[in-house]
């Protein structure tokens, strides 16, 4: 059976099958159209972080900004999208990106890799740092870039982080930040990294890519988080510190062997050692020397403490007097319990013996005497009673 399909622009379709073809394209493009819009919807809605409006500063137009990680590092750490926006203030000009993160310590881990050695610590929040034009900032899950950042000033800067941090995450940041050394540490090399890709990037950064294969002994899969700075030695030398961090000593100790077998068969990591301190493995990248690695290790602020979980009592004795007092006064209910017992048993029997005489107590034929026979009297038993 033929069919006829008429369109909205007069094209006249005349076979059956072709008229379902054209019906099904139809529907395609409307399905195409509707993912399209939800997309443009969801978009809007993951981009509205960025306020048109901070301080003295207003949005004039959105920037393409592109991210400066990788993409296996951005898939590593749950990236979202990135909003950036133009801002101005009469004359200046400033552009602000940010790049939201799936959680607060993936954030940390893009931070510490958008940081160039050399920049130094900021004073618009505790987790921000500035050089070459630029601050960034670390809030929450977001990481935030201005560009530009000689034109605004620090209070601006503290409002739109303000304004950011009511939307950011504030689950805390992953405490092995804190185990490394303060003394002689180079600003700006501080590298965080919770998975193979991250770890690998935060070696070339440092310019250690040459230690790559210790990458897949790391055990990242395991729960391991690796922390990385570079420390300036004696005579100008620099020597990178490598701590990684485990859930337990057990993992810690496997791991140790892996990395060992690692370094010993790549002749281009000779010098370098890895040693373990509980659940945290140390290794010193490119020791100026080994004295100089051994210090640099000792430095490392870790302290291990076992938690009793079990409810426990502490006992301590009591004073003397205290105790004199429980002695005495003890001795004087027992003797008195003693004196009113005898009393009761000996007003019983006496008792007993007038109301009942030889029937109860003393009977005769319940007593024997045993006799010597020196005399030749028998004793009688009533004598005596």
């Amino acid at each position: 059976m033929l069919l006829r399909l008429a369109t909205e622009t007069g094209v006249l379709v005349s076979n059956g099958v072709t008229g379902m073809s054209v019906l099904l394209r139809f529907v395609n493009l409307g399905l195409a159209g509707a993912l399209f819009l939800a997309g443009i919807s969801t978009h809007a809605q993951e981009s509205a972080l960025l306020p048109k409006q901070f301080g003295s500063w207003t949005a004039a137009s959105p920037s393409d900004v592109p991210s400066r990680l990788v993409p296996p590092v951005q898939r590593e750490l749950g990236a979202g999208n990135t909003e950036s926006l133009n801002y101005s203030n009469r004359s200046k000009q400033i552009i602000v990106a940010l790049q939201r993160y799936k959680d607060p310590s993936s954030a940390y881990a893009a931070y510490t890799l958008e940081l160039n050695p050399g920049m130094q610590p900021s004073d618009v929040r505790r987790l921000s740092a500035a050089g070459e034009g630029r601050v960034v900032m670390l809030i929450g899950n977001f990481v935030v870039d201005v560009e530009q950042a000689k034109n605004i000033s620090s209070v601006d800067i503290e409002g739109l982080a303000a304004t950011l941090e009511s939307h950011a995450d504030s689950t805390p940041l992953p405490p092995i930040r804190a185990y490394l050394p303060e003394e002689k540490l180079v600003p700006g090399t501080q590298r965080y990294a919770l998975g193979p890709a991250g770890f690998d990037a935060a070696l070339a950064t440092l310019n250690e890519s040459k230690f790559a294969p210790i990458t897949p002994e790391i055990g990242f899969a395991t729960g391991a988080e690796a922390m990385l700075a570079t420390y300036q030695s004696e005579r100008n030398k620099s020597q990178d510190l490598l701590i990684i961090d485990y859930p337990t000593p057990q993992i810690a100790e496997q791991r140790l062997h892996h990395i060992q077998g690692a370094l010993a068969a790549n002749p281009n990591l000779a010098g370098a050692t890895v040693e373990r301190k509980a659940s945290l493995l140390s290794v010193v990248l490119s020791p100026a020397s080994a004295e100089a690695a051994a210090k640099l290790r000792d430095e490392i602020r870790y302290e291990t403490s076992v938690t009793w979980n079990e409810p426990s009592q502490t006992l301590t004795d009591p004073p003397w007097v205290v105790v004199l007092k429980g002695i005495f006064v003890g001795t004087f209910a027992f003797c008195g319990i003693a004196i009113v017992v005898g009393i009761a048993f000996g007003g019983v029997r006496v008792l007993t013996k007038r109301l009942f005489p030889g029937k109860v107590f003393d009977r005769t034929e319940d007593i024997e005497v045993l006799q010597l026979g020196l005399s030749g009297k028998r004793i009688d038993p009533r004598d005596f009673y």
